[in-house]
């Protein structure tokens, strides 16, 4: 009669090799050393994509774009809004010579002394019934300043070498939050 050999009958020699049953750790790495790596890469190229996009709408624009501009050109135009403010919108205009940034908002009455002061000009600098930013500027936004029965205000901040002059018309017909228009001009 034979009998069949089992692993626990076998001498040491005899025994079939030891395979660790470690397959479920084995995929798991795998899964981590290759999934996730690739998944990154597949979240920044559609971040890149959308960054591209945006930066390309933002170039096409012909008019007014709802939002705060970014803080590179506030920086580069001297525009530095004022946090409780509401209603922006904001266009930047670049051609050889000068670039422009417009910019229109709403602030609370109390922010608009602060306003100006970052600005570097102050509240007593503005003219009652003056508007600066002129009809060519104003046009290409499409801001009418010369409305009938509003109350307007202007200055406009002149800055040495190569830094923006900022003209600004305050449009104080609503006194609780004026309407503040913007147009800072950087020539090269």
């Amino acid at each position: 009669m034979t009998t069949t050999a089992t692993p626990q009958t076998l001498r040491p020699s005899q025994r079939p090799p030891h395979r660790p049953r470690h397959r479920l750790l084995t995929l798991l790495i795998v899964v981590l050393l290759i999934a996730v790596p690739g998944g990154y890469l597949v979240r920044s190229a559609f971040q890149s994509r959308d960054s591209g996009e945006d930066k390309e709408r933002k170039a096409a624009a012909t008019n007014l774009t709802y939002g705060w501009p970014s803080k590179v050109q506030r920086n580069v135009y001297d525009v530095p809004l004022p946090s409780k403010s509401s209603h922006y919108a904001f266009y930047e205009a670049n051609s050889w010579q000068t670039s422009s940034l417009y910019v229109q908002f709403r602030v609370p009455e109390k922010q608009l002394g602060d306003f100006l002061d970052d600005v570097g000009t102050s509240s007593s600098a503005l003219r009652d019934g003056q508007v600066t930013i002129g009809a060519e500027h104003a046009g290409k936004v499409g801001w009418d300043l010369h409305k009938e029965g509003h109350d307007y205000a202007g200055t406009t901040y002149r800055q040495q070498d190569s830094r923006p002059d900022v003209a600004i018309t305050v449009d104080r017909t609503y006194e609780d939050m004026p309407r503040v228009y913007v147009v800072s001009t950087v020539k090269f």
